[in-house]
């Protein structure tokens, strides 16, 4: 049964637009209380949000779901995705929710919960909260309603955590470092936790408002912090998004580097400290052929999943591996977090740098990229391109076109009404001809 409100990663749309309504959290709030709040004891639910105006409408309106069914709701105010996976384990919570849209604009918002072990909720769970949205939930008894409470330390509870995954003894001295947190939930704590580390802090995309998050700035847009690190004569940047789970590397000169970059980093790294479990990096069908290539190289294998952090955190755990992630800058390590945790995976890649005493431009290019080539089209609503007669044959013709030189992805996006159309190839002629034709297709199929 497919899901209804639920994608890849939550619940997600423009702010008082339907599904993204005050009413429809507070209806969420209610259905996942009833559903975690297993007997008549006391039940905890952490909640954290991002910097965007609608946060405060489905703060209120998830914490009068929660309490309505006898949940006590703690509010921890902007913080990281993470942060919110780290207290609710340490705070004994049964679940957790973060309040965000992640890198997209400020008018989108969502919703993600969290498991009482810190993870992402599985796709189970997700169609269990929904069949109970179809129903009238039961309300706690009026002495059994729930309470709420600020918890004004949650993201300092964060900074310890974050700085204890540097390596014992280790300082960022010596290190000048401009930090952009996207206008975003990081704001406050990136700064902090690097210049406790005592690291020169240049700090980028750190004054929110409510409607500035990841415009013009973050890792969707690093041209901002690109032009501090040239201008401050900084040694490298760290790049954010609005809920501070993805992250982007600049070396000294704004070369950027990606997602898979990165993990090639750190994979190869852990794999020559036997810290690599299971000997293999798990990563999302988006990551390029490259990296493939390269960890094949060094004995690493590449397990690949659908998209979605959520996604390779599921094969991380089936498998007992401890390192993941997707090009996007989502980078999951299971030592030490339950979810991409950008900030941490930002020290990993400083303590590199301070470990092999190199520049970061030398770490920020591991391999030679496959050309890789993305685009996206948009649909209305009700649309489905992906079933019409012609788009499947621009598919079919597309791989076959491939086959034996490349790979092609058509995928929906889980998270906005898109259809992504990417295509690796060493003939960048031919990577931006099939590319080109399916994107046609699509085009003339949602005109």
């Amino acid at each position: 049964m497919a899901r209804k409100f639920f994608g890849t990663d939550g619940v997600r749309g423009r702010a008082n637009t339907y599904p993204m309504t005050a009413e429809m959290a507070l209806k969420l709030g209610a259905a996942a209380g009833r559903y975690f709040r297993k007997d008549q004891g006391r039940h905890r639910v952490v909640i954290g949000k991002d910097t965007r105006l609608s946060g405060y409408m489905f703060e209120n309106a998830l914490t009068a779901g929660f309490t309505s069914t006898g949940m006590d709701v703690l509010l921890l105010s902007p913080v990281p995705t993470p942060a919110v996976g780290m207290l609710t384990t340490s705070m004994r919570a049964d679940v957790g929710v973060m309040i965000s849209a992640s890198h997209n604009p400020h008018y989108d918002n969502g919703i993600k919960f969290f498991g009482p072990d810190g993870f992402k909720l599985s796709d189970e769970d997700e169609m269990a909260i929904e069949a109970l949205l179809e129903q009238d939930i039961q309300p706690a008894q009026s002495h059994n309603i729930g309470r709420a409470k600020h918890i004004y330390d949650g993201r300092f509870r964060y900074n310890e955590r974050v700085k204890s995954t540097l390596p014992y003894g280790m300082t960022l001295k010596g290190l000048k470092v401009v930090i952009d947190c996207a206008n975003g939930a990081a704001y406050a704590t990136a700064p902090e936790v690097l210049w406790e580390l005592g690291a020169e802090v240049i700090p980028v995309g750190v004054s929110p408002n409510g409607f500035n998050i990841n415009e013009g700035c973050g890792s969707t847009d690093v041209r901002t912090a690109a032009e501090a690190v040239v201008a401050h004569g900084a040694d490298v940047g760290i790049c954010l998004d609005g809920d501070a789970d993805r992250v982007m590397m600049l070396d000294e000169t704004g070369a950027v580097a990606d997602g898979d970059q990165l993990m090639a980093l750190m994979a190869t790294r852990w794999a020559e400290e036997g810290r690599l479990k299971g000997g293999a990096l798990v990563a999302t069908v988006m990551s390029n052929l490259g990296l493939e290539r390269h960890l094949e190289s060094h004995d690493i294998r590449l397990e690949r999943t659908n998209v979605g952090d959520r996604y390779v955190v599921e094969r991380m755990r089936e498998g007992g591996y401890n390192l993941g992630g997707e090009q996007s800058g989502h980078i999951v390590m299971t030592d030490y977090a339950t979810t991409g945790d950008g900030l941490v995976a930002g020290l990993q890649f400083l303590a590199a740098m301070k470990q092999l005493d190199k520049p970061a431009s030398a770490l920020v290019k591991q391999f030679e990229r496959c050309p890789q080539l993305l685009e996206n089209v948009r649909y209305g609503e009700g649309q489905t391109p992906l079933e019409n007669a012609a788009v499947k044959a621009a598919i079919a013709d597309a791989e076959a076109a491939l086959k034996g030189n490349g790979r092609l992805l058509i995928r929906k996006s889980g998270t906005e009404p898109l259809i992504r159309v990417m295509a690796e190839c060493q003939d960048e002629g031919k990577l931006a001809q099939v590319v080109g034709g399916v994107v046609s297709a699509v085009q003339s199929a949602t005109a």
